[in-house]
């Protein structure tokens, strides 16, 4: 799809994504260049066209083609007209990570420029809007765990001008600005360098917090969280690191409870939330082994174990997608390949917001 020099557009243009946005309509007010694959093609230019585009190194040129050719890729699946004919695309970036997340993965991208270019999808938006945020600070910093500001900035820039607006001009500006501030934040192309991991790890979790201040360390315990594909090999990793950990498997509960994978999951979840409030009253280690793919089912064990003072530790696991297939086919109880596609669908990397740490 893209080589270390340029988009290969003969093959894009033959991609079913592709022919998706060029049938996605987008509000004219907003967007006068037609369909999202117009608007994509004119960022492309855009993007290329940018004066030190060039004396980039190879890997950042290509992570930002991939981003700007696949940052509205959520648009077809999130597009809706409403009573008064307008035509929305609400949503259409954190759907849109998650899908250039599947066709790179598809593809065999490497994994770590991978997640940045799904990251650079995901928060394509900010910049525009980041002047209309509360806390602008929080976003900035939030941004900057799992992308590069200066990368974001460029794609947000592209994005501004390859499109036909009203509001052009102004739309720049904003996006300067969201530039300017992250270089006086400290995080034009890095992270914020947070006092320690309990310090980050708290600041995520509570709104109004001075991201300078040093947490006092006092946690009882730790948490470790699976999070990974069905087949991936979190068992195998739990067998070989942490073998004598006490396990809350929500595989196992499941059989416990006699409820089938399709079949609600309250149940099963409510009783692995008592099973770790167990442990987390006693001070005592353990792991919570799931798939854990979506921000929102994390957050729950991770919320619970902050509630106790533990640490997090979120262990994420990996094969190449041809791999997970096999090693699923060859599980006790192989996932159908149907379900394998939609856990796929909802994958969502997790990040230095939610843990202590990731590994």
């Amino acid at each position: 799809m893209v080589t270390d020099k340029e988009i290969q557009w003969k093959i894009v243009h033959q991609s079913a994504w592709w022919k998706a946005m060029q049938s996605c309509e987008q509000d004219q007010q907003h967007h006068g260049e037609g369909n999202v694959a117009n608007h994509t093609q004119l960022v492309v230019q855009e993007l290329e066209s940018q004066l030190d585009f060039q004396f980039l190194p190879e890997r950042d040129k290509k992570i930002l083609r991939l981003a700007a050719l696949l940052h509205d890729c959520g648009k077809p699946a999130t597009t809706k007209v409403d009573e008064q004919g307008r035509i929305t695309s609400h949503g259409h970036a954190r759907v849109g990570s998650v899908i250039a997340r599947r066709l790179l993965y598809q593809q065999n991208v490497d994994p770590l420029l991978r997640e940045e270019v799904c990251s650079l999808v995901r928060w394509h938006m900010r910049p525009g809007h980041f002047l209309s945020a509360e806390d602008q600070v929080r976003v900035a910093l939030t941004i900057a765990q799992t992308t590069r500001c200066d990368h974001l900035t460029r794609l947000a820039e592209a994005d501004t001008r390859g499109r036909i607006a009203p509001n052009t001009d102004d739309a720049l500006v904003r996006v300067g600005l969201f530039g300017e501030f992250c270089r006086e934040l400290g995080v034009w192309s890095a992270p914020f360098n947070f006092a320690s991991d309990h310090s980050r790890f708290l600041y995520f979790r509570t709104l109004g917090r001075d991201p300078h201040y040093e947490a006092f360390t006092d946690t009882r315990g730790q948490l470790t969280l699976m999070c990974g594909l069905p087949g991936s090999g979190k068992d195998t990793w739990i067998k070989q690191n942490l073998p004598d950990l006490p396990v809350i498997s929500l595989d196992a509960l499941r059989k416990e409870l006699k409820i089938a994978a399709s079949d609600p999951q309250e149940p099963v979840a409510m009783a692995a939330m008592e099973r770790a409030r167990v442990f987390l009253r006693a001070g005592q280690d353990f792991l919570w082994n799931a798939t854990n793919l979506r921000h929102e089912l994390r957050a729950r064990p991770v919320g619970l174990a902050a509630d106790y003072n533990f640490r997090v530790k979120i262990i994420y696991r990996e094969v190449p997608f041809a791999t997970l297939f096999a090693q699923n086919r060859g599980r006790e109880s192989a996932v159908p390949e149907a379900v394998m596609h939609k856990y796929i669908d909802r994958w969502e990397m997790p990040s230095l917001t939610e843990c202590h740490t990731l590994a």
